[in-house]
């Protein structure tokens, strides 16, 4: 890879990660603001947000998307390595590691575990699983992100170990 295309490469990774950051924080912003700042302001003045069930409820709605605005976090965070002039193959599998961990168990949250936590919270209401077809298709990405972060490690050991054999 020629140097301008080395450049070129490091300056998209970065604006990446910029826009990563951008999005963490916005989309992090809203949900502070949807369920912590506007029920608490309402709360100040005397009015009723809602009942404690209903606040709470909301809580475990917005819980899945943690998850993937953490998987969007470290995203960003291996470009910016990149842009840094970092190795690929030690931050890929990093990212894919911690990638694929975050989106399956967002995806695992959105499909069984909202659903159950809803149920324990209005009294057994509800089915015990969600069909979130997004839910299971990024939970189903995720675990391949997984899988394939450590087939990436694995590959990079024997690589190392067949270096030091030359």
């Amino acid at each position: 890879m020629s140097q301008t295309a080395t450049d070129r490469f490091r300056r998209r990774c970065d604006q990446f990660r910029w826009l990563a950051v951008f999005m963490v924080i916005s989309v992090g912003a809203l949900l502070v603001l949807v369920h912590l700042l506007a029920p608490s302001v309402m709360l100040a003045r005397g009015g009723a947000p809602g009942d404690g069930a209903r606040w709470l409820s909301q809580l475990v709605w917005t819980l899945p998307t943690l998850f993937y605005l953490f998987a969007v976090w470290s995203i960003g965070s291996a470009m910016g390595q990149l842009s840094k002039g970092r190795l690929i193959q030690p931050t890929l599998v990093h990212a894919l590691r911690r990638v694929g961990l975050a989106l399956g168990v967002g995806g695992l949250l959105s499909v069984f575990g909202v659903t159950n936590v809803m149920r324990l919270i209005e009294g057994g209401r509800g089915g015990f699983a969600y069909f979130d077809v997004a839910g299971m298709t990024l939970g189903m990405i995720g675990g391949a992100l997984f899988l394939l972060g450590g087939v990436m490690e694995q590959a990079g050991k024997v690589q190392a170990e067949l270096d030091e054999m030359i």
